[in-house]
């Protein structure tokens, strides 16, 4: 199967530029993104589809001329779900335009405060706080694994070679 070099083209310009406006900042570029990005993709679906061939309506023409339409469908219901999400998007951004006169996203103080703590795995005035005290022996403190933990001691009377009793 050979596809056309400019279609080739053309989804990688769409993915490539659908990527790089996905890193900004602003929720209208982030979103145009989305959309290129998507658009890059659906048309990838369509080209590995295989050669454009005849409607698959049995009986209509042999099996082997018709064309598959699947891709066609996944490619249909991702446009209906980008359409939604248009909706969705564009109604957050115009909140946001209401709210600050701008759309870009700014670093949220509570989120990265949330962020440090996490971190550091501090618990202290979180709502989780008694759940640390009332651990059962046994239970690993540091479920995360944020802090390394020192190296036990060896029992004592048991060498290298010991088993399960003391016995070698």
């Amino acid at each position: 199967m050979t596809s056309s070099i400019t279609l080739a083209v053309v989804i990688g310009v769409l993915v490539a530029s659908g990527v790089v406006l996905l890193m900004e900042r602003g929720i209208i570029r982030s979103f145009l993104g989305v959309v290129l990005l998507g658009n890059g993709v659906n048309l990838l679906f369509l080209v590995a589809s295989g050669p454009p061939g005849a409607p698959a309506i049995v009986g209509l023409v042999p099996e082997e001329e018709m064309s598959d339409p699947l891709p066609q469908a996944m490619v249909l219901t991702a446009i209906v779900i980008t359409l939604a999400l248009t909706g969705f998007v564009l109604a957050l951004a115009h909140r946001s335009w209401q709210l600050s006169r701008s759309d870009i996203i700014v670093d949220d103080d509570e989120d990265a405060r949330i962020g440090r703590r996490a971190v550091e795995n501090d618990m202290s005035d979180s709502d989780f706080q008694g759940a640390a005290d009332e651990a059962e022996p046994g239970d690993d403190p540091d479920p995360g694994g944020h802090h390394p933990r020192p190296a036990a001691p060896a029992a004592p009377g048991r060498g290298a070679g010991a088993g399960e009793g003391g016995r070698a």
